[in-house]
């Protein structure tokens, strides 16, 4: 089974149809934590719709679009990282993630959304690669500059949740820029 180490015995591998009860599990333990700042789509409440969730990247990424990826820390899913747009012939995508509480501070989104940068730039040679957040997500937008994205702008009252609207941030990074990052770190 494909699976890359992160850190600290953590991985990243496929969220599958068949971890359709470990998911559900996992957003009991994450749900109040991200309701805010994912699609409401995303945060299902029970097993059947943990299960329709999954079915739907599945068949995203069979049509070579969106695909989602866990993060597991000691062998229990603790978050993840998703495509959450990817069009190839455009030659763009969009990234996220979410974890619980108790995986926050090591580091491993930003290690797994590097990982899915370097697939997309490297083997899949898209050139933009686009981030967004809520305007008050700080620990998001915090992902995107470790990622070496540039804050392209703000689209006001974009995000409603609860009956306010809030803005949101677009991030990007190209594949030219991602490739110099990575020189640059190999010195």
């Amino acid at each position: 089974m494909f699976s890359l180490p992160l850190r600290d015995g953590a991985r990243l591998g496929p969220l599958e149809v068949w971890h359709a009860e470990e998911f559900a599990e996992h957003l009991d333990r994450a749900r109040e934590h991200i309701r805010p700042w994912v699609g409401p789509a995303f945060v299902t409440d029970d097993l059947d719709g943990a299960r329709a969730t999954l079915r739907r990247y599945a068949e995203r990424q069979a049509g070579d679009g969106a695909r989602l990826y866990g993060i597991w820390r000691g062998g229990v899913l603790a978050g993840g990282v998703m495509f959450t747009h990817l069009d190839a012939a455009a030659g763009s995508c969009e990234i996220g993630c979410w974890l619980e509480p108790s995986a926050e501070g090591h580091g491993l989104v930003t290690r797994a959304c590097g990982a899915l940068l370097d697939w997309a730039f490297t083997s899949r040679g898209l050139h933009r690669a686009e981030w967004h957040c809520r305007a008050d997500n700080d620990r998001s937008a915090a992902v995107a500059r470790r990622l070496g994205m540039t804050l392209e702008g703000v689209r006001r009252e974009a995000w409603p949740y609860e009956g306010v609207r809030h803005d949101t941030q677009l991030w990007a990074v190209l594949a030219p820029e991602w490739h110099a990052q990575a020189e640059k770190s190999h010195l």
